[in-house]
This record gives C-alpha cells, sequence and structure tokens, in this order.
C-alpha cells in the first residue's frame, strides 16, 4: 500500500474504525450539553450560554481514547493490514493529542508502538521535542528520546538532554539536561542567560511542576546555586516546597537571611514559614496560615525571636483577621428574625513599645504604633441592624514623642434602625429617618499623670431627612436630635457623677446645576457651574465637663466644611449658626463625560462665635483646631482645582487661605505624568504652616529613553521588552530638616527571561536615626527569585508602579500546533 503526500488511515478492521468515530461522536454530543444564544421564553433575557476556557483542553474518556483512529501520511506507506506499517518521506502519524512528524516511522496497529528516526518531532498536548531517534507507545505515551531538545507548554520552558524517558502522556524524565525559558536564536547553538544543568529533571504535568536532581543554576555562564534538588513551578499552581531565599542588609539588623517554606495544606487553606537569621539579632522564626471556607475566611501571623542580642529579651507579635456568617440561633428565628449574623475578630499584639521600630517590615498590621483589638457580632435584617462588640487597642509609647492611649470600648452595644424614600403620614414621600442608640463603657489606664474618666455611655440620635431634586437643582433639609448619658465610674470632685446632654440640629442644603456649551482653545466642552449653600443651626450647650470618649476636630476640607458638626465622634456637638457657600464649575467631555477640568471654592461665614472646645488634656496647644473658641466671622477659604485636560497628565491642587493673615495655612500641590504603560513621573508639594513642609517625587522610567528612541509596549509582550533599563524610586524632603526624610531608589533590567533588580531603602525611625537597607534580587522568569524582594515595597511607595512581569492568560495547547 502506498500513498502519496495525502493522509492514509493506518490499516485496521473497518468495524473497529467506524466504532472508533462512533464513540468520538457520542462522546462528544452526549458529555456536556454545550448553549449558544439560546432564546429564553417570555421575554426574558437568557442567562449567559458560554464560558471561556483559556487552555481548550479536551479530555476525552479513556475507551473513547483507545479508539480513536490512527491517521498516518507520508511519500511512502508501505505494510500489512493489522500489522507493521512503514512511512517514508516527510512522515507524519496523527491521534488523539499526539502528532509525530520524521524521515521515517514505522507503526505498529497490534501494540501502538512507534519508532522514528531522521529528524523526529513529537507533539504531545502543546510540549514539543526534536531529536534524531525516538520510541514511543502511542496508546500509553511510554516511551524513549534520544538527545532531543523539547519546548514545554504551560511555562514555555525550553531545554534538551541525552535522552528523554516518557513513562507516560503526563510525566517525563530527561537525562544529563539543561532546562531554561530563555528563547532559542535561530541558527545559533543555544546559550541562555540563565540555565539549569541536572543529572536529571522530572517533568510532572498532573502537578505542574518540574524537579531537577543535581542541579546547578548558572547565571551568565557563572554558577551561582547548587542543590541536590530544585523544584520549580510549571504554571501558578500553589505547591508545597521551599521558596527562593531573601536578603537583606540593614544597619540596623544586619545581614538578613530568610529561608521560607510554603505549605499547601489544601485547597482552602495554607501555611508559609518565615525563618530569618539577623545577624545582629538572632533568629526570628514567623509564619502566616491562611483559610478560606465559604462561611468562613481569615489568616494568622505571628513572629518569635527568643533572645534579641541588641534588646536583651525575646520578641514576638501576632496578628489575626477573621471573618465569618454565623447562622440566626432558632431562639431568634422563632421570633420572626431571618438573615444571617456576621463575627469579625482583628487582634494585633506584640511583646514592647520598640517593636515597631526594630522589625519596620514584619508586617503592614504591626508596624503602626496604635494596634487594633477587637471582637464583633453584627445581624441586619431590612431596615434594623444591631451590633456588639468589644474594642481595645495596644499603644506602643515612644519617649520622645509619647501618644495619648484612646478610650478601649469594652463592651459596645449598638441598635440602629433607618428607612429610605419613605412616607411620613400627611407629609408626602421621599423622606429618610433613622434612630441609632449605642451604649458603650469606656476604660483606659492613666499615663503620666493624665487622669481618665472611664465610664459608661448611653446615646440615642435620631435624624429626619427630606431631599427635594431636579436635574438643575436640590434642596435638602435635615432634622436631628442627638441626646447622650454619661455614668462615671467613680465619684470627681470637680464633676457629677451623672451627666447628660441633649441637643438639636437643623440643616438646610442645597443648590444650583446649571450648564452651558462652551469652547477653549478650539476644543467642545460642557461648562457646569454649581452653586451651593448650606446652613446649619445648633444651640450652645456647655459641655466642658463631659468625658471626651471619642470626638476630635474634623479635618477642614470640601467635605466637612458641609456637616453640622465640626468635631468627629460623639462626646461634643459644636454650637453652630453658620452659612457656608461655594461653587464648583466643571469642564466636561460631551462625547464620553470624562471630567476635564475642576474648580471649586468655599467658605463659612459664623454668625455668633462658636464656644464649644474641645478639654484642654486633649490639646498640645490651644492654636490646635478644636482646642479654642472660635471668634472669626470668616472661616479660611478653601480653594481646590483638579485638571486631566490630557489622559496623560493630572494636576491637583487645594489650599486652605486664611485671609486676615493673607497667607495659606495649608497647601497640597501634586502632578502626574503617565504617558504610556511603564512610564510615570508623579511630585507633590505639601505645606501644613507651623508643622511640616514637604517635597514628594515618585517616578518609574525606562532609561533607554535618555539615549535612544523610547521604547513601546508591544501587544502580548511583557513590559516594554528585553534589554530595558528602568530607574525606580520614590524621595520625601522635608524642607525646615533639610535633609531626605525617606528614600527609595533603584533599577530594574529587563532582560527578556530573567529580571534583576537593586533598590536603596531608607527609614527615618526617628529625629535622630533611620533605617537604611540595600535589596538585590535575580528574577528567572518562570523559574524563581534569588535574593531580597523589592516588589511589595515598590508597589507601596511608588505611585502606579507596573510589575515588569504581569499576569497573563496561560498559553493556549494550540499555540504549539504542528
Amino acid at each position: 500500500m502506498a500513498c502519496a503526500t495525502a493522509p492514509c488511515v493506518a490499516p485496521a478492521p473497518v468495524a473497529r474504525a467506524v466504532q472508533g468515530l462512533l464513540a468520538v461522536l457520542a462522546w462528544a454530543v452526549l458529555s456536556a450539553p454545550v448553549r449558544a444564544q439560546t432564546s429564553a421564553p417570555d421575554g426574558h433575557p437568557a442567562g449567559v450560554p458560554l464560558r471561556s476556557s483559556p487552555l481548550l483542553q479536551e479530555s476525552l474518556p479513556e475507551a473513547a481514547r483507545q479508539q480513536a483512529p490512527t491517521f498516518v501520511s507520508g511519500e511512502r506507506i508501505t505494510g500489512q493490514t493489522d500489522a507493521l506499517t512503514v512511512v517514508e518521506g516527510e512522515a507524519e502519524l496523527r491521534r488523539h493529542g499526539t502528532v509525530i512528524k520524521a524521515d521515517r516511522l514505522q507503526f505498529d496497529t497490534r501494540d501502538s508502538e512507534a519508532q522514528a528516526t531522521g529528524q523526529v518531532l513529537i507533539n504531545s498536548n502543546g510540549n514539543r521535542f526534536e531529536g534524531p531517534e525516538l520510541q514511543i507507545n502511542v496508546d500509553t505515551g511510554k516511551g524513549t528520546f534520544t538527545q532531543p531538545s523539547f519546548s514545554l507548554l504551560k511555562n514555555e520552558g525550553l531545554g534538551d538532554a541525552s535522552r528523554v524517558d516518557f513513562l507516560d502522556k503526563d510525566h517525563l524524565v530527561a537525562h544529563d539536561a539543561r532546562y531554561s525559558t530563555c528563547p532559542r536564536t535561530p541558527g545559533e547553538r543555544w546559550m541562555p542567560d540563565w540555565l539549569v544543568r541536572a543529572q536529571r529533571i522530572e517533568i510532572d504535568n498532573i502537578e505542574e511542576v518540574g524537579l531537577a536532581t543535581g542541579g546547578v543554576l548558572e547565571f551568565k555562564g557563572v554558577p551561582i546555586l547548587a542543590a541536590p534538588y530544585l523544584s520549580f513551578p510549571l504554571t501558578d499552581k500553589r505547591k508545597s516546597g521551599v521558596l527562593p531565599p531573601t536578603i537583606n542588609l540593614d544597619n540596623i539588623s544586619g545581614l538578613e537571611l530568610t529561608l521560607p517554606y510554603y505549605l499547601n495544606l489544601a485547597p482552602h487553606f495554607d501555611a508559609t514559614l518565615y525563618p530569618t537569621l539577623m545577624s545582629k539579632r538572632g533568629v526570628d522564626l514567623a509564619g502566616e496560615f491562611r483559610y478560606l471556607q465559604p462561611a468562613y475566611n481569615g489568616r494568622l501571623r505571628a513572629a518569635y525571636m527568643p533572645s534579641d542580642k541588641l534588646r536583651d529579651r525575646d520578641r514576638w507579635g501576632y496578628a489575626v483577621q477573621h471573618d465569618q456568617r454565623l447562622a440566626l440561633p432558632d431562639t431568634l428565628r422563632g421570633l420572626g428574625l431571618s438573615g444571617a449574623m456576621g463575627l469579625r475578630l482583628n487582634l494585633n499584639r506584640v511583646s514592647d513599645d520598640d517593636y515597631w521600630r526594630d522589625f519596620p517590615r514584619s508586617s503592614t498590621s504591626l508596624t503602626s504604633r496604635l494596634l487594633a483589638n477587637e471582637a464583633a457580632l453584627n445581624w441586619g435584617q431590612g431596615p434594623w441592624s444591631i451590633s456588639a462588640g468589644a474594642y481595645q487597642w495596644q499603644t506602643l509609647q515612644d519617649t520622645a514623642a509619647p501618644i495619648t492611649p484612646p478610650y478601649d470600648r469594652l463592651p459596645s452595644l449598638a441598635l440602629r434602625y433607618a428607612r429610605s424614600d419613605d412616607t411620613l403620614a400627611g407629609l408626602g414621600g421621599n423622606w429618610d429617618w433613622s434612630v441609632q442608640t449605642e451604649t458603650t463603657r469606656f476604660r483606659a489606664d492613666s499615663i503620666g499623670g493624665l487622669d481618665r474618666l472611664n465610664g459608661t455611655r448611653s446615646l440615642a440620635v435620631a435624624d429626619l431627612t427630606r431631599r427635594w431634586q431636579t436635574p438643575g437643582w436640590f434642596v435638602q433639609p435635615r432634622a436631628r436630635l442627638h441626646t447622650a448619658q454619661y455614668r462615671l465610674d467613680s465619684l470627681r470632685a470637680d464633676r457629677p457623677q451623672s451627666l447628660s446632654r441633649t441637643l438639636p440640629t437643623l440643616s438646610l442644603d442645597s443648590g444650583l446645576v446649571l450648564e452651558r456649551d462652551a469652547d477653549y482653545f478650539g476644543r467642545a466642552f460642557i461648562q457646569t457651574l454649581e452653586p451651593r449653600a448650606f446652613f446649619t443651626w445648633t444651640p450652645y450647650r456647655n459641655q466642658a465637663l463631659l468625658p471626651n470618649y471619642d470626638s476630635a476636630a474634623n479635618d477642614f476640607n470640601f467635605a466637612s466644611i458641609y456637616t453640622e458638626n465640626a468635631f468627629g465622634g460623639h462626646d461634643r456637638i459644636s454650637d453652630t449658626r453658620s452659612v457656608t457657600v461655594g461653587a464648583t464649575s466643571r469642564l466636561l467631555d460631551p462625547g464620553t463625560g470624562v471630567e476635564v477640568l475642576r474648580l471649586g471654592l468655599a467658605q463659612r461665614f459664623l454668625l455668633r462665635d462658636q464656644q464649644v472646645t474641645l478639654p484642654p488634656a486633649d490639646c498640645a496647644s490651644p492654636s490646635q483646631a478644636g482646642c479654642s473658641a472660635i471668634t472669626n466671622r470668616l472661616s479660611d477659604v478653601l480653594v481646590g482645582a483638579r485638571m486631566q485636560w490630557d489622559p496623560r497628565w493630572t494636576l491637583d491642587a487645594n489650599v486652605q487661605f486664611r485671609p486676615e493673615d493673607r497667607e495659606s495655612v495649608r497647601t497640597t500641590l501634586s502632578g502626574r505624568y503617565t504617558p504610556s504603560p511603564f512610564r510615570v513621573l508623579s511630585a507633590a508639594y505639601r505645606l501644613q504652616r507651623g508643622a511640616s513642609e514637604q517635597f514628594d517625587i515618585g517616578w518609574q522610567w525606562p532609561l533607554n529613553d535618555l539615549w535612544g528612541t523610547p521604547a513601546q509596549r508591544r501587544p502580548g509582550a511583557q513590559a516594554l521588552g528585553p534589554g530595558q533599563w528602568y530607574s525606580v524610586g520614590r524621595i520625601n524632603y522635608s524642607v525646615p530638616d533639610r535633609k531626605v526624610v525617606d528614600l527609595l531608589a533603584g533599577f530594574e533590567y529587563d532582560g527578556g527571561c530573567w529580571l534583576g533588580r537593586v533598590v536603596v531603602e531608607r527609614l527615618q525611625r526617628s529625629t535622630a536615626s533611620a533605617n537604611q537597607r540595600v535589596l538585590f534580587q535575580l528574577e528567572f522568569t518562570g523559574f524563581s527569585r534569588i535574593g531580597s524582594n523589592p516588589l511589595q515595597t515598590l508597589r507601596d511607595n511608588v505611585p502606579r508602579y507596573q510589575y515588569l512581569r504581569e499576569e497573563i492568560n496561560p498559553p493556549s495547547r494550540f499555540q504549539h500546533y504542528d
């Protein structure tokens, strides 16, 4: 039998071929329903019938795969029916998931054994192998390939070996192998920038991992890491094992070496261990445990350092976050209640006051000087909501800059009923009203001679709001009644043990929204003018004897200037009789509605003095906001602007101007230039007169732009392509101190199949000292990282920083189609 170039079916009984084709067709039709653009009855929208699959993987049942037909083609085919078939000249064999091409191909239909010689290529589910000689069982996938080079689909890994043993269709072993993800250069001997040389490399496509035995990692021809076993991923699928070590050089803790180990305990929970050796301190044993279930999720982080050599004591810290949805008890369901309860735990503790300073990068939640600890239950159904919890703080003190610890709330119980767009009898609809009650016991330890007024506060707040609104104007009156009752824990000579306060508040918010067509600099816009007037009235009540558990002066900005109370919290309510007037003008793109320019102006006019202040114990100086009575009839003027005339440029400006002094009290000017991906420049100037003045500059920019044609991102490419240097950093400079407060600066290099990073970081610990460290990392794409990892630091500090290896969809198996 002979065929010239046209495909032929390998000799087999007609009945067997028909059975195979029928099995394949039956599986394709019956294995799963397929729907596309189905019509929904009764005019209802149809559900989404199609679901994308990035790999388009087929998975034939084993019985159907055994009966799948085998196709062979070539320049000359000879053989016997149901026996041996020999194909010569551009020989090709195709069977489900497997393609073999060779100069000469021999296939035995009785046992599905194939032998190929010459220029041999086998493509198994997208994994390609090329070499001089192949022997394989097409049914089982078991076989041997001599001196092949190979290309793996899932991570685009490349390599070669003296021999590859196919254990089955999903497992193989490469002997005397080289492996890398660096591309081959046509016509040249393959010498990648990095590679792994190993006695054997095992590839497991089920677990999606590789294991190199007796492996040596080489970079630019220089061995940099040797290990008896090197495990590496084929995809981003989680797997247990040793993670790349990280190395930091810190001026306080010395050399820091971390050897993390990841434990993929189950699909819904995992753990990571972070043993760290600090040359000047000792060994820090840290770890993280994460879990995720349909009804709850959370994480636990903990660290323990026995006998810190610099502090001469044990150091420890932990952070627990847990959120859970709880079923409502049967007792409450019997009362007609429904829904579910929510449980929230947030626990953070450290061993001592210096922890935040000595371990600034250990955990985001443990580096603050105020560590929150809370346990809370909440429930809601319709307009009703209830919450109960305990809230406690750990305050980390600094003798050079002490802070007053906030009061703990042990416990706190709140009940709220709220309705929106409701109808009140005789008053029509569109009414919003709510009633909120809360009872809390406050407790705090005395510190530095400061006497704390521990006690219990019960309060009730009732709100009633009606809003009239059309496209061109709105009017919103609001009435509030606030009452609070205090019961102190102990008798005091300077105040009664029981105190109370009841205050009404009335406000009226109103505004216009005017529009017109406009043209500026040859560009058409919709221009708006939005004047706004806000009136509020609250009578004066002497609140000097009331304890202050949670009140502080609101920040003065465009949001707070249109509110009734100058204080946050419930312990101080400002006696306000004022009118706030302001206006905003916007330029909108008529085609997209995008805001191109916004200008805002606002000022508050007091109709009488504001006498309510914070207690002197809560004020560092009388000039602090909320610490002195306000007698000026005119407040500071707020001026704000934001412009994005070009999508690449964003400019912001906010100024708090004091008319009587003719100077700005607070100024913030910022700008950002983002012409394209991986190019961003940002700068900001911040002034708070009498307190601070700073310049802040951040950037990520390819340095090749300075000495060559700016590179552009190509479709489907990572970053701007190989051979690019990037500068990245952020600098915060204090004008009064005439020094850099915080610094992050470094370089990144994209080698295509590897990335290099070196970053210098400086964090101010106090007015006299700072933490400094150097981070250096090599990232071998699709394999591993070596060195310290600055990525999280760059993301947290550099505005709009982009990782040079963004996550992309995995390659299609048809990317290596033959």
